[in-house]
């Protein structure tokens, strides 16, 4: 999974990230999703053999007034195998999901499969203000909702400046 040059392989799928990113910052980025992938590791232990693949969910990633809304198709992901990090001004969604009955599954023998089970790993890209901080992910329905408010910002806002006489007026 991981290149010889430190670059994850689930990164280079990863659609939502500007192309002429400065190469430190791919691998930074390629760092923090190897940490989440760890955790969901540490978190439940998974038969790498169920896990092959790398998919990519779909995604839609909207501006509002007072926010940007991601949200991510998950049908099927357990809220204990999804994590979410804002690393400066890209949200990394990170996760694993598992097939249903994983014992059977081994012993099947299958006529057609077209879902798709494994990790996955999708980023997009803030620009402008945000309260990271404030940042709030709700998982239903096999939809996962991230919501990063805005920064109200003031710039292109008319400020008057008062004047004042001075002493020697």
């Amino acid at each position: 999974m991981w290149r010889a040059d430190g670059v994850c392989a689930i990164m280079e799928g990863m659609r939502q990230i500007d192309a002429m990113l400065p190469l430190a910052e791919v691998r930074d980025l390629a760092d923090e999703v190897r940490r989440l992938f760890d955790d969901l590791d540490r978190a439940r232990t998974l038969d790498r053999r169920l896990l092959p693949g790398v998919f990519s969910p779909t995604l839609d990633a909207q501006e509002t007034a007072a926010a940007v809304d991601i949200v991510i198709d998950l049908p099927g992901v357990a809220l204990d195998d999804i994590r979410i990090l804002i690393k400066g001004s890209v949200v990394i969604i990170a996760g694993g999901k598992m097939p249903p009955n994983p014992g059977e599954r081994a012993e099947a023998s299958f006529h057609l499969v077209e879902r798709d089970f494994g990790r996955f790993a999708r980023a997009v890209r803030l620009t402008g203000a945000f309260h990271t901080a404030r940042a709030s992910a709700t998982l239903a329905n096999g939809e996962l909702r991230v919501r990063v408010p805005k920064v109200e910002e003031r710039r292109g806002r008319d400020i008057a400046v008062p004047i004042r006489r001075g002493p020697d007026a």
